[in-house]
């Protein structure tokens, strides 16, 4: 009898701890990724606000206050959907236009939600990186425009080469006049140690099912013909990357902006890369009074290696010493 009361309290404790061990995993899985939608109007309010109370009389801003409620009262009784929706998104990108794995989550949500008369404004901020990355960041927006969203690109600072590349979709693009622009080239480049290795004795072989399987090599000697083979590959990446701008922009003049030139927000007005000079800032100001907004962030919890390794790469020159790793390690990458 001891035995199989002893053996029913262990059962139950097992069970128990695996129950508990279930709900902590699940919790983990919760908290490990979120999306977060936050009301701007509220927001934008709260600050006027703020900003008004410390400006006005007591009794001036208490009447203001008293209006407004009222004003407030009278809209809740309105449908809300009389009032159309933007939603705001952000890109911060990298060399590997990492945040694509966030933004391919937020346009999966949105489309799930999105009604006609909603819009979709992207505050992008890029120079560029690699072509897949970007590739890939471009064919995520791609997706509003195929199921005719409205979608504006804001570019405060930079949306250079790849960050072009994504902003050439929307159908809008607005820009700071001080914003940089354009860049519509494609730059790749490999150090070659190989006659250092070659003084030294030292002999490296690399052996390939495939003449084009690899063209030029950081170690091995680089052949004439491997170098015409790259320079192919490069200039048809631009090819690509020009047919793209064009589809989505047709009203640029290709051949006179895919140089490899960048242009201030004001200049790239005059030659139509951008449709209006403004910073997103404003933009929202002047949709508010109309619109709803709301900004939508995905968040995923990095395990703690990842995070280590980036809080390293930060340290010692962020995005330069991946780049510097990858051309260590692979061969040649083309870059937007």
């Amino acid at each position: 009898m001891f035995l199989a009361k002893s053996a029913t309290l262990v059962g139950a404790l097992l069970l128990a701890l695996a129950a508990l061990v279930g709900a902590a995993r699940e919790l983990r899985q919760q908290e490990a990724e979120r999306l977060e939608v936050e009301p701007l109007n509220d927001r934008l309010e709260r600050m006027r606000d703020a900003l008004e109370c410390e400006l006005m009389d007591e009794n001036a801003y208490k009447k203001l206050a008293k209006q407004r409620e009222k004003t407030r009262k009278e809209d809740q009784k309105k449908s809300p959907e009389t009032r159309p929706r933007l939603f705001v998104l952000d890109f911060d990108g990298d060399l590997a236009a990492t945040p694509v794995s966030q933004l391919r989550e937020e346009i999966t949500a949105l489309l799930q939600v999105l009604k006609p008369g909603d819009e979709v404004l992207l505050r992008l901020e890029s120079e560029g990186g690699l072509v897949h990355g970007y590739g890939l960041a471009a064919s995520q927006l791609k997706r509003l425009r195929d199921r005719q969203f409205k979608l504006t690109v804001a570019v405060d600072k930079v949306a250079a080469s790849g960050g072009y590349l994504m902003a050439c979709v929307a159908d809008r693009i607005i820009a700071a006049p001080f914003a940089i622009l354009g860049s519509i080239g494609v730059v790749a480049q490999i150090p070659n140690v190989h006659r250092l290795l070659k003084k030294h004795d030292v002999d490296i072989e690399l052996h390939t099912a495939g003449v084009h399987k690899r063209t030029l090599t950081m170690l091995g000697e680089n052949t004439e013909a491997a170098r015409e083979k790259f320079r192919q590959e490069l200039e048809d990446t631009h090819q690509l990357f020009k047919q793209f701008v064009t589809e989505h922009r047709p009203q640029v003049a290709i051949d006179q902006v895919a140089t490899g030139e960048h242009w201030f927000g004001t200049r790239a007005l005059a030659i139509q890369l951008v449709d209006a000079l403004q910073t997103s800032d404003d933009y929202l100001l002047e949709k508010a009074p109309s619109t709803n907004l709301y900004s939508v962030r995905y968040r995923r919890k990095k395990p703690l290696a990842e995070r280590l390794q980036i809080s390293l790469f930060k340290l010692l020159g962020g995005s330069r010493v991946e780049a510097l790793a990858a051309r260590a390690t692979q061969p040649p990458r083309f870059m937007l």
